[in-house]
């Protein structure tokens, strides 16, 4: 009995994926639930696993293109219990006891032969999809990689951790030789490249910028992040603080929360915020749903759990679907100042920086403060000026006095 292996049903705002990778050949045995292929999205890579144990009849696609909803891509021969492939022998097949005897003794060594090494079939499939591809790319072998997840999988970190632990060979290159490697732009990439011209494109954006003193806040942060870490099991960093800002001043402003639809626009009534996640593969935003009903340890320990499975590879569709405002964070990697895109169709999206000590004047008097540039990239088809920078600024005050975003004011 023969099973076919399709597509699996992919969430509405996918249209289709892209076969990234075949883990199996014709002819190899796959258990139930082993890993098959991979297929990348414009978001995420998901694991196609087997539905029935057996042997690899037919691969209908090739590694590399495109696939959509429902579509055949395998067909698996089913096992039977004693093991075999579960079709019966025809007329010509059929042996007398004697020869299927002789048969058998013959194949064993070359069984014997062909079987591969131990424990690395099971190694192979405790790999995320985004360890598999670091895996193949640095021709690794799974059996020698320590797992720290669940029943010891093995993430992008522990391949990435093993790497650093091995000294790399690097291949002698002529002194002087010029050389290029050309390598097509992963499905991810080439999906943000073509929503960040579409964004430039369609959208009238403006950025405006303010500065923000950060040294109540971080007084603050200094103050209870032991106590917070305790009692929650999570940092207490900057991320909730500034999604809390936003929040309130979105309340505020809520043109800054809608979008344009055709020629409507759409005012949001509830605050789903993006936050930006930087991984191997890409930019990627995931989205806090209902962020205005989480208090700052749930804040925390939701973008803690987007970084750590964005980079794994574990993040799902859906918490990148959406979003009806964003929060990027430059300052992780040295950025002063930027530009920030908005992320269609959203209508802003605010950037924090690094927190650079600078001389400013307080009181009439110069001092050295903890200081953090801020922008805001709006549209202007419907975000005027005035509400842009009121809305910077009722940022900007919230970080300054903490306290505001207890009373609200």
């Amino acid at each position: 009995m023969s099973t076919e292996v399709r597509v699996p049903q992919l969430p509405e705002s996918v249209a289709d994926a892209t076969l990234v990778a075949w883990h199996k050949k014709v002819g190899d045995t796959v258990a139930r639930d082993e890993n098959l292929a991979d297929l990348e999205t414009d978001k995420v890579v998901l694991e196609l696993p087997a539905p029935v144990a057996g042997v690899i009849k037919s691969l209908e696609m090739a590694a590399g293109v495109s696939v959509t909803s429902g579509q055949l891509i395998a067909v698996i021969a089913e096992q039977t219990s004693a093991g075999a492939p579960a079709r019966p022998p025809g007329k010509s097949e059929a042996k007398k006891p004697a020869d299927a005897k002789k048969a058998a003794a013959s194949a064993a060594p070359e069984q014997a032969a062909a079987a591969p090494a131990p424990g690395k079939d099971d190694a192979a499939g405790k790999l995320s999809p985004a360890a598999r591809r670091l895996v193949e790319e640095n021709q690794l072998a799974p059996q020698n990689i320590s797992g720290s997840g669940r029943d010891g999988r093995i993430s992008k970190s522990d391949v990435a951790h093993h790497l650093e632990s091995v000294p790399q060979v690097t291949p002698a290159v002529p002194v002087g030789a010029r050389t290029d490697q050309r390598v097509p732009m992963s499905r991810l990439r080439a999906r943000i490249a073509q929503r960040l011209v579409e964004a430039q494109s369609t959208a009238a954006l403006l950025t405006t910028f303010n500065e923000a003193d950060m040294q109540a806040l971080m007084a603050l942060r200094g103050r209870y992040k032991e106590a917070f870490e305790k009692r929650h099991g999570v940092r207490l960093g900057f991320m909730s603080f500034f999604a809390k800002a936003c929040i309130e001043a979105l309340r505020r402003f809520p043109v800054v929360n809608a979008s344009v639809e055709g020629s409507d626009i759409v005012y949001h009534e509830y605050y789903d915020i993006g936050v930006a996640v930087s991984t191997d593969r890409g930019l990627i935003v995931p989205v806090l749903r209902d962020a205005d009903r989480m208090d700052f340890a749930a804040i925390e320990k939701a973008v803690a759990g987007f970084a750590d499975r964005a980079r794994s590879g574990a993040i799902t569709i859906e918490e990148l679907t959406g979003g009806t405002f964003s929060i990027t964070n430059g300052g992780v990697f040295g950025s002063l100042m930027s530009t920030p895109i908005v992320n269609a169709p959203q209508s802003a999206i605010l950037g924090m920086h690094k927190i650079q000590e600078r001389p400013v004047v307080v009181d009439g008097a110069i001092v050295v403060r903890p200081m953090m540039y801020l922008a805001l990239t709006y549209d202007h088809r419907i975000v005027d000026g005035r509400e842009a920078v009121q809305f910077l600024v009722a940022v900007k005050d919230l970080l300054e006095d903490p306290s505001r975003l207890l009373l609200q004011v």
